[in-house]
Formats: structure tokens, C-alpha cells, sequence
């Protein structure tokens, strides 16, 4: 592949701006061209794209072609920074009227350095927000679809769509659809702006002269519009997550404004860790039909949480935690007790898999990450093995921070998309059995009703989620078993036996899908005794499909010590724990008691609101 960076330009404005400048700053900047200019970081805004591009193993050759009034300080440049001066071509341009524009620049170094390969092209007088994003990425993706690619961004609030060249961009196949340069307002709700920051595949190269046939010195907006519109070839698109400014036409003002903007930008991110939390989840009604195309309403407890802390550092680190993941111990005896009571497998393996998953979503889904390392550590007070969504926490947290420290937004990765995404770490990656509720009521937090019927799952990849109004909710309350028995073996055979259509359990899952929708009402009508008799109801459903050998003595034994008072109760995920209603206060004193003495742990719920705290669980 080739890389030809585009530094032709005659930025007329700018720089009589910085020659007529009274205040004396620029000085030292007159007559100095646009890519020259001191960029973020403080190098020149060239430097970095060399920097960039000089990779041998990437590109077998790099060309720089500018004008002929700026010629000579580009080769003093070239000298001063080991980049080929026979590589520099020379538009002979010498003002705004005579240039030839940016399309027929890259034709003439096409043409006169009779070139034959795929093309990068990059305007080289081009500010960019982030200095540490991948180029190598950007080929690989390049190379994984069938077409031409455009690079694009997307705008922040500040920025008008009308200066720009527009994408529209389809999300499943991220096929360019239309491109519109410098669109009126109202023409496109796209924000996705394109910049000069291409690859063109070599089958394509002679459509630049097809093009300059019909607009000599149209713009790359134009030959875009025409390829994308006009010829309808295969352009792709793939995002950036970090701003681009073309120096161009604009003003010595432009010019400082987007400086400063995007080196404040730069010392603000380095060193301020990141850290979120994702919550503990109890299902309230309709569980564990979610892995069957039925119905659930969860909610997220405070009172139990995953953290997690992401910090920017030299090598990526994942930090083991000192207690799930131990790798000390004080004797043979104490790792024997250890081992048995908790496993082997701790929460590390969660953050590795997430990260790797997530690295090959952005890379399907045309995301270029930037190059930065950074130390992952995690902290956790979910008791583990009690169907409280623990491990899904913790992917979802790791998730968060992963988003935030790349730029990755809600459109790039939708919460119903992300709740497949975490489903996937745990299945895809480390074969834990799970089903879709707990990432759904993580990612959109709070008290959630979930749909997951078959047509919708078909149709869209997701289910129906929608939030519930959480004021004035009864105290539930939790218990779960000191020394529980692994929660997975309480799916027993139901997947198989659902699979090959046993009317029994078919029609179970069915009934949950019912009572879900009879209990969504009962929250809306704030009639608790209606929603206590619907939790008895679906355990009583779910205990005559799994059996009481699959449900187990402890889960049981917890079931009827609630029941001796009077209070609904169910289990709120896979087991070893369960959650209830007591509507009698002085009952649920006694009942704290009893299960206390019962060697159970047992705690009111605080539900987690996300309206009434901190956005998205940060901290």
C-alpha cells in the first residue's frame, strides 16, 4: 500500500492573518505553511502524520506533493525529518487561482509516479484531537471489506454539519449509503462528518481522471458525492473516535480555537482514572424464562456492586484481586479451603475476556481504537454463587470504562446491543451458563420489564426493554446461604428438554411470560399484595418444571422459613438466594431474625434508581 499525504493548499486567509497579527505571537509563524504550523503536543502538525504513516511494514512508499510557492520548505523539512525528498511532488501552483486542487493532486502523483497499488490519502495540514489512534487497524479494515473507505467522526455540539462533507453510513453492513458535502440544514440528521482521510482500492485510481474530466478542480467532497451518489461503487466507512480539523481556508482564530481546544483536551485525559460501578440484580418476576423467549422484570440493588478502575499506562496491565484471585496463600490447607469454597476461576479472566471482545467488535464494526495502554483492577462485594449477577457485573463495569477511555458512545454501541455484547463475553468466551436478563437490567439499570419473544429476538437481536418507575416501591428483601452450592446446576436439563418442545415446559415458559405482564401491571397500580401472590406464584411455577432434587434443600429450606411469615418469596436468579415481600413490618423484624439464626445472610434492599444517582453507575 501507498500513503500520500496532501499538503497543496494555499491557505491565503490564515496566513495573512498571522502576517497582519498586531499582537506579536506569530511572528515567528509568517510565511509558514499550514502543515507546518505547530499542531496538538506542540509538534508540527506534518511531524505527526509522518510519524504516523512512517511505518515500513504498512506502507512500501509515502509521497508528499504540495505546491510550488511552499516547495522549499517542505524539503527543509523532509531533510531535517528523514522523509525521502524525492518523495515530494511539486503541483506548480503559486496562488488560490491557479492551484489544481486536492483530487487532481492526487492524480498527478498518481500519474506522474505511475503508481499501481491501493492509496492512502491524508491531508496533511489536518489537526487531529487524539495522536495515539491506529493506522494499522484502519488498513486491516480496509483490506475486510469490498470497496473504497472513508474515515469519519463523529461531530461535537459546536460543529455545524453544513461545513463539512456528510456520511450516512449503514450500521449492520457499514456500506456508505449517501455523502453529502457541505448539506443545508434539514437535508440529513447524520452527524457523521467525513474528512480528507481515505484508502482507494487500485482498480479504482482511474476514476479520479473520469471525474476531473467532468469537475477540474472540484474538491474530495465532490468526487465522493459522485463515486458514493452518482456511480454507486462500494464505500465504506469506519469511525474514529477522536475530532479531525482541516486547517484549509480558516482564520488565525479557527486555527487557535481547534489548537486549543484539542490539546486541553489531550492533558486532560492522561492519569484521571476512570471508574464505574455496575449493580447486584434481583429478578423479580418471570426469571429464569429469559433464556426461553419469555418475560422478566428485574431490578439493580445497591446494596451489592462490581467496580471497576481503569487508569492510562505505559503496557496493559490487569491488576488480580486479592481475594478472587488469590495466588498467596498462608498453608496447603488454607488453598485446599479455599479452592473448594470458591473455585479457580476469579474475576480476571472477566476483564481479559472483556477487552478482547471488545477489541474485536470495534474492529468489526469499523472503530479504530487509539494506541493507549492503560491498568485495569476490579472490585467486587457480590457474593459469589448466589445467582446475583456477579460475574455479568463485572464484565458490565469493565465495559463501561472500556467506552469511556476509547470515546466509544451509546450510537456506537446501543444498551441492546451491549447486553448481547456482555452475554457474549460470559458464553462466547468463557462458556458460563447465562441468559439475557441480568446484562439487560445492568446496562439500563434500575427496575426493567424485558420481552424476549421469539419474532422480536428473530427480527431485531434483542428484546423489548423498558424502564419502570421506581418511586414508592415496598421493601424486598434478600437472604442467601452462607456456603452456597454452585447456582449453574439449577438449569439442570430445562434447555434441552424446552429445545425439543416438551409441552411441559413449553408451556411454563408461557406462564412466567403471563405472570410477568400480570405483575408489570400490578407495579403500575402499586398493588403489592396483587405482586406478592404473582412471586409465589411463579416459584410454585418454576419449582413444579425443575423439581425439588434441581432446586435444592438449602434454596427450599429458605423458601418455607418466608413462608412461616407470611411473606411472598422467589428465587431472584439461578439460585442460592432468594427475594421477597413482606408487607408486615413486624413479621419482616422476625423473619430477619430467623434466617439469621438460620445461618443465613439476610438484608432489606436498597433498589438502585439510576435517575436519582450518578449517570451510569461513575464514580
Amino acid at each position: 500500500m501507498i500513503c500520500i499525504l496532501l499538503v497543496a493548499g494555499h491557505g491565503t486567509v490564515l496566513e495573512a492573518q498571522i502576517k497582519n497579527d498586531e499582537t506579536g505571537l506569530y511572528n515567528h509563524l509568517t510565511g509558514v505553511p499550514k502543515a507546518l504550523l505547530p499542531g496538538v503536543g506542540g509538534r508540527k502538525i506534518l511531524d505527526f502524520w509522518w510519524e504516523t504513516v512512517n511505518m515500513r511494514q504498512l506502507f512500501t512508499e509515502v509521497y508528499l506533493v504540495t505546491n510550488a510557492d511552499k516547495y522549499k520548505y517542505y524539503e527543509r523539512w523532509a531533510t531535517a525529518n528523514d522523509f525521502p525528498v524525492e518523495n515530494i511532488v511539486n503541483d506548480g501552483s503559486t496562488t488560490l487561482e491557479d492551484r489544481l486542487g486536492a483530487v487532481a493532486d492526487l492524480e498527478l502523483v498518481i500519474r506522474s509516479r505511475k503508481l499501481e497499488d491501493d492509496i492512502m490519502v491524508i491531508a496533511g495540514d489536518m489537526l487531529c484531537a487524539d495522536q495515539n489512534f491506529d493506522i494499522a487497524q484502519v488498513i486491516r479494515f480496509f483490506r475486510s471489506e469490498p470497496g473504497e473507505l472513508i474515515i469519519y467522526y463523529e461531530l461535537e455540539e459546536s460543529e455545524k454539519s453544513s461545513s463539512r462533507g456528510i456520511v450516512e453510513v449503514c450500521p449492520d453492513t457499514h456500506r456508505v449509503t449517501r455523502f453529502l458535502e457541505k448539506p443545508q440544514d434539514g437535508l440529513t440528521a447524520s452527524r457523521l462528518a467525513s474528512v480528507v482521510f481515505y484508502c482507494l482500492q487500485r482498480d479504482t485510481l482511474p476514476h479520479l481522471s473520469d471525474f476531473l474530466r467532468l469537475q477540474p478542480q472540484a474538491s474530495f467532497g465532490r468526487f465522493w458525492e459522485w463515486l458514493v451518489n452518482e456511480k454507486q461503487l462500494d464505500v465504506f466507512g469506519m469511525k474514529l473516535p477522536t475530532g479531525f480539523q482541516l486547517i484549509g481556508q480558516v482564520g488565525l482564530s479557527d486555527y487557535t480555537k481547534w489548537l486549543t481546544h484539542y490539546s486541553t483536551k489531550q492533558q486532560d485525559n492522561p492519569a484521571k482514572p476512570i471508574t464505574y460501578r455496575s449493580f447486584a440484580r434481583v429478578g423479580l418476576m418471570g426469571n429464569p424464562s429469559d433464556g426461553f423467549n419469555g418475560k422478566t422484570i428485574a431490578m439493580s440493588i445497591s446494596n451489592f456492586w462490581a467496580e471497576v478502575t481503569l487508569v492510562e499506562s505505559q503496557t496493559l496491565v490487569l491488576v488480580p484481586h486479592p481475594l478472587n484471585d488469590p495466588t498467596e496463600f498462608g498453608s496447603l490447607q488454607d488453598l485446599f479451603c479455599i479452592s473448594r469454597k470458591e473455585g479457580y476461576l476469579g474475576g480476571l479472566r472477566l476483564l481479559q475476556a472483556t477487552c478482547k471482545k471488545f477489541y474485536q467488535f470495534c474492529s468489526k464494526q469499523g472503530i479504530a481504537l487509539t494506541k493507549q495502554n492503560f491498568t485495569l483492577k476490579y472490585d467486587t462485594n457480590i457474593p459469589r454463587q448466589v445467582g446475583l449477577a456477579g460475574s455479568s457485573a463485572i464484565v458490565s463495569a469493565t465495559l463501561k470504562c472500556l467506552m469511556k477511555f476509547y470515546n466509544i458512545t451509546d450510537n456506537d454501541l446501543p444498551k441492546p446491543i451491549r447486553a448481547n455484547f456482555i452475554l457474549n463475553v460470559e458464553t462466547d468466551e468463557l462458556f458460563i451458563t447465562a441468559g439475557l436478563q441480568d446484562r439487560v437490567v445492568q446496562v439500563y439499570e434500575g427496575l426493567v420489564y424485558m420481552d424476549f419473544s421469539k419474532n422480536l429476538m428473530a427480527e431485531q437481536g434483542y428484546g423489548n426493554y423498558v424502564s419502570m418507575d421506581m418511586s414508592g416501591l415496598p421493601h424486598f428483601w434478600l437472604a442467601y446461604l452462607s456456603d452456597p452450592s454452585d447456582s449453574g446446576r439449577i438449569h439442570s436439563n430445562i434447555r434441552q428438554r424446552w429445545l425439543s418442545g416438551e409441552p411441559l415446559v413449553v408451556e411454563a415458559m408461557k406462564s412466567f411470560a403471563e405472570l410477568t405482564d400480570q405483575a408489570r401491571m400490578a407495579l403500575q397500580d402499586r398493588d403489592w399484595r396483587r405482586l406478592a401472590q404473582l412471586m409465589d406464584q411463579n416459584f410454585e411455577l418454576r419449582r413444579s418444571v425443575y423439581t425439588d432434587d434441581c432446586l435444592g434443600p438449602g434454596n427450599l429450606k429458605m423458601v418455607q422459613l418466608a413462608r412461616q411469615f407470611g411473606s411472598a418469596v422467589k428465587l431472584p436468579g439461578s439460585g442460592g438466594a432468594v427475594v421477597g415481600l413482606c408487607l408486615d413490618e413486624e413479621k419482616l423484624v422476625e423473619m430477619r431474625q430467623a434466617f439469621q439464626e438460620a445461618g443465613c445472610v439476610f438484608c432489606v434492599i436498597v433498589p438502585y434508581n439510576p435517575s436519582a444517582s450518578t449517570v451510569g453507575g461513575q464514580h
